[in-house]
């Protein structure tokens, strides 16, 4: 809204001219979101602890190794999602360009699953216990957003049901019908990959940093003509827009990161997770890089595959587990390695690889 405001002063002097840039309005928005979430999250933590929504642990005979190590987290403000949602929903209304129907769908998908990862930790708390809505009705809810999205996807002329294949300029696939519940997988497996992550101070938070930076770069360079006709990259017109929005996501990450890093103060919770999850595939299936989201989203994946294998495991070998426990940088806290460390080398991990992503980039 801001962003429109100003821009009409173009008539009135030339330097107004300079808002009608995406990169000019990116780091507005990025610096915007960060400094709600600083100057609010104070009050939100406050908030959050006088109503006593804090965080739920894990009962103990699911893993008492676990309790025990994450027993002093036990009513750690939670939900703090909220200051998330909040500080990149003022960002994006503020420098986005809202016509722009790619920022649309993207804001309804980041609310959407936010929504339900209210519901989610409303349940947990309410019902005073660890698990929140079933596994079923959660992946419900979820889908049926992501169809939603695929569904506008497949319409679109600049998208439609083609995936464009990472390192090949020539190959595209045509998904046809089968695009739609494509990208629901890929909006629902963010989401979800997200929040597996989510279970150490910072460590979700901060691997969404680096996705956000890197796909802020691709949403830029899709959106860009001379720029994705130079890389071999689909020309995708008003998706550099979405790059305002990544933005938006980086600077409120990294004013959550302030109070949630190593020892957290508060944690962002299902609203926090699931929205940011979903924000990131849906961006994905809107510059056409689905396929990068595996490896810039490495870390994410690999915790959900831990889960899955995990589970897998349980299942079929009559109870014998591949890991100490699922996800896996539980696995890790077991063997004794401290928390801090996991962090750090997470992130370090997460920064390989949003740098070997961009590096895709030139290998056509």
């Amino acid at each position: 809204m801001l962003y429109y405001f100003l821009y009409s002063l173009k008539d009135i002097h030339p330097f107004f001219n300079i808002f009608k840039y995406i990169t000019f309005r990116a780091v507005l928005a990025a610096a915007s979101a960060f400094l709600i979430s600083i100057i609010f999250g104070p009050l939100v933590i406050r908030k959050l602890a006088q109503f006593k929504i804090g965080q739920q642990l894990r009962p103990p005979e699911e893993c008492l190794d676990l309790y025990k190590l994450h027993s002093a987290k036990a009513g750690t403000p939670t939900m703090g999602g909220i200051l998330i949602l909040a500080s990149i929903s003022a960002a994006v209304l503020l420098w986005a360009d809202l016509k722009n129907s790619y920022i649309l769908f993207t804001l309804v998908a980041t609310l959407g699953l936010g929504l339900i990862g209210f519901l989610d930790d409303y349940i947990k708390l309410s019902k005073k216990r660890s698990r929140g809505l079933t596994i079923s009705g959660k992946f419900i809810l979820q889908a049926g957003i992501g169809l939603l999205i695929g569904y506008f996807a497949s319409l679109d002329r600049n998208l439609g049901p083609r995936l464009d294949v990472p390192f090949f300029k020539n190959i595209i696939l045509d998904l046809g019908f089968f695009y739609i519940p494509f990208v629901a997988l890929v909006v629902v497996s963010s989401s979800n990959a997200v929040n597996l992550t989510d279970g150490l101070d910072g460590l979700a938070i901060g691997c969404t940093i680096m996705v956000a930076l890197t796909y802020a770069i691709l949403s830029y360079v899709s959106g860009h003509a001379v720029f994705s006709n130079y890389l071999f990259i689909p020309f995708i017109p008003g998706s550099g827009e979405l790059t305002v929005f990544c933005a938006s996501i980086l600077g409120a990450s990294l004013g959550f990161l302030w109070f949630n890093c190593f020892p957290a103060s508060v944690f962002m919770g299902d609203i926090g997770s699931l929205s940011l999850g979903g924000a990131i595939g849906t961006i994905a299936v809107f510059v056409k890089k689905e396929f990068l989201l595996i490896i810039v989203g490495g870390i994410f994946v690999v915790e959900a595959l831990s889960v899955i294998l995990q589970v897998g495991s349980f299942r079929l070998r009559k109870g014998k587990r591949i890991f100490k426990v699922a996800p896996l940088h539980h696995h890790f806290q077991v063997l004794g390695y401290p928390e801090s460390k996991i962090i750090v080398r997470f992130w370090i991990v997460g920064i390989i690889l949003a740098v070997l992503t961009l590096a895709t980039l030139k290998i056509r």
